[in-house]
């Protein structure tokens, strides 16, 4: 296991937690599974030191993950945004896990700006933006879950934890690792699921209830974007995806059913990148983009400079506010400018 805290830093954190008596643990918006992997994995520990913990999410996360333990204790903001509010308001500590930035969660951003709470700030993005007391910062890891399997290990903590952290931790790894199929070569993650199996995870259990658990709409939803909508240009390795909303009323589509369609072009031979556009559920002329890519195509990179985006080299996201037509043409223009590396 890697030491990611020097003696000072883990005092310096300690001394937080020990000061702290009302506790709230915040992600971005649209949360997957390391994002709640991670806050809830801090929920737990939390709790175990008998603080007052919450935590509270933008908006809805996917139907795949509500198993979670811990999960049904959600606050959403967008469903209860006064109680979301007050509950920011009144802590004296806030884990800001898996974003970099305080414009990840869109509107809940100033809730989180004004709390008083001390932050501390863990995540995996690049470029984290300084409005934490304490960042700790890895882009070099799979998952902000492996960097908290670290810190709990550095603390004594991963040693003893219960299996519902474990279970949380463990589906963070996964699930931001495509199940260790991208970003997860590097030995020291298995030492963490060595570390999680030993903990009790059953680790097959938790790939079925978040791999192969789909609802009618998203089994008609795959058909669709792979019958109708895929667009593949072969000469440049690169396929298209578009989702209007209008499409995900006819198909019966909620947010978490698109999880992982962008990945499927990939499986393509000699597919280098795939790009999901979708319209945004909640705002007018707003496209987000999802961009997965193999071997050594940069995603982080064109999604920086073409989306408002970021991510890792093989997974990344943006967002233009602009209809689906003209965020068409912008990924055009992006696909153009890599045309070199793509083929």
């Amino acid at each position: 296991m890697e030491k990611l805290l020097s003696d000072e830093q883990l005092v310096q954190l300690r001394r937080m937690i020990d000061d702290a008596t009302r506790v709230v643990c915040v992600c971005h918006v649209n949360p997957d599974g390391d994002a709640l992997g991670s806050t809830l994995a801090v929920w737990h520990w939390m709790r175990s030191l008998g603080k007052e913990c919450s935590v509270v999410v933008p908006n809805s996360f996917p139907d795949f993950l509500a198993w979670m333990p811990g999960a049904s204790e959600i606050v959403r903001y967008d469903k209860h945004k006064e109680e979301a509010e007050q509950l920011m308001a009144a802590a004296d500590l806030m884990w800001v896990c898996d974003m970099n930035g305080a414009n990840r969660v869109l509107e809940m951003e100033g809730a989180l700006a004004g709390s008083p709470a001390r932050k501390v700030m863990v995540d995996h993005h690049l470029e984290p933006e300084g409005f934490c007391d304490m960042v700790i910062s890895e882009p070099r890891m799979c998952a902000t879950c492996e960097i908290l399997c670290h810190i709990l290990y550095q603390a004594g903590v991963l040693q003893n934890a219960g299996l519902d952290m474990a279970v949380c931790l463990y589906t963070g790894l996964m699930t931001d690792t495509g199940a260790f199929t991208y970003n997860s070569s590097r030995p020291v993650i298995f030492e963490c699921v060595a570390h999680l199996l030993e903990r009790g995870v059953d680790k097959d259990r938790i790939y079925r209830n978040v791999m192969w658990t789909a609802t009618p709409a998203r089994m008609r939803l795959m058909g669709y974007m792979l019958y109708v909508k895929m667009e593949v240009q072969k000469e440049l390795h690169t396929s298209l995806m578009t989702l209007t909303n209008a499409e995900r009323r006819m198909l019966g589509v909620k947010n978490g059913d698109t999880e992982g369609i962008v990945n499927l072009p990939l499986q393509i031979g000699g597919m280098r990148l795939s790009a999901l556009l979708s319209e945004d559920t909640e705002h007018r002329n707003v496209v987000r983009i999802s961009l997965r890519s193999v071997d050594d195509f940069p995603c982080n990179e064109m999604s920086a400079r073409f989306f408002n985006g970021g991510g890792h080299m093989n997974a990344a996201g943006g967002r233009l506010e602009c209809s689906m037509e003209e965020a068409v043409k912008r990924f055009r223009e992006a696909v153009k400018f890599y045309e070199a590396v793509l083929k």
